[in-house]
């Protein structure tokens, strides 16, 4: 088994987390983009494939579904959440994110919808928390575990992108540059397009990303709350279907 000259069997040895330096903040953000780090957001649709079962959408419109999310669902929403909870994290305020947290999974209105982001985000912050080894992770996990807040996934994302030195700028990217990739993987799965196109529908969201970023930035918590409804009836519609691929 390989280990370093010091070391006796079966010691475990410690690997030290780059924080706000250097590439550290980079590195955080794209492990957590990753389609590979387990936090479940593969299993959901984002309503997707809700809209494919009622005939909704096809190839051609799946850009202008991707973008209407962005800019009127998760950006004032999720998106928005993340940013706040990441300003209260660095401020040391857990109790302005658990207000945030609760503020959020208020705006949902669908069942379907809140038990995605807690489970989610419940995951999110238990992986986080063994993986960054941060005060902040752990103390909001804690939260959650005790049901003295939700742990929506993406007020846990502002906690561990805020604990792990990530600007917030870049957090909120990267969060909806990883919603674009589970969207796209589902549009795959669903067989909505192919490997070739998805990239290209990943790369044409990125002005929308942009947009979306800057709006999130912008707003304060009695802003928070999406209004695709399209998107909240076909989670609805898909809450009751027969058959389901995803858990959203």
């Amino acid at each position: 088994m390989y280990r370093d000259e010091g070391d006796t069997p079966g010691d475990t040895v410690p690997v030290p987390v780059a924080i706000g330096t250097g590439l550290g903040p980079l590195l955080v953000s794209l492990q957590l983009t990753d389609s590979a780090f387990p936090s479940g957001f593969y299993t959901l649709s984002h309503s997707l494939e809700g809209f494919a079962q009622a005939g909704a959408v096809d190839p051609g419109s799946l850009p202008l579904l991707l973008k209407d999310l962005l800019l009127h669902g998760v950006g004032p929403a999720d998106a928005t959440a993340l940013a706040l909870a990441h300003r209260a994290t660095t401020a040391g305020d857990p109790a302005a994110v658990v207000r945030i947290d609760e503020h959020l999974l208020a705006t949902k209105l669908g069942r379907e919808m809140r038990q995605a982001a807690t489970r989610t985000g419940r995951q999110l912050l238990d992986l986080g928390h063994e993986v960054f080894d941060r005060p902040e992770i752990g103390d909001y996990f804690d939260r959650v575990v005790r049901r003295e807040a939700p742990g929506t996934q993406a007020v846990a994302a502002g906690v561990i992108y805020a604990a792990t030195g990530v600007p917030v700028r870049q957090a909120v990217a990267a969060d909806l540059f990883a919603f674009c990739v589970s969207f796209a993987g589902a549009a795959l799965r669903l067989r909505l397009t192919d490997h070739r196109t998805t990239q290209t529908l990943i790369r044409g969201a990125a002005p929308v990303i942009e947009e979306t970023v800057e709006a999130a930035l912008r707003r304060e918590l009695d802003d928070v709350g999406a209004t695709v409804f399209a998107s909240d009836i076909m989670s609805g519609r898909h809450e009751r279907a027969e058959a389901r691929l995803f858990a959203s």
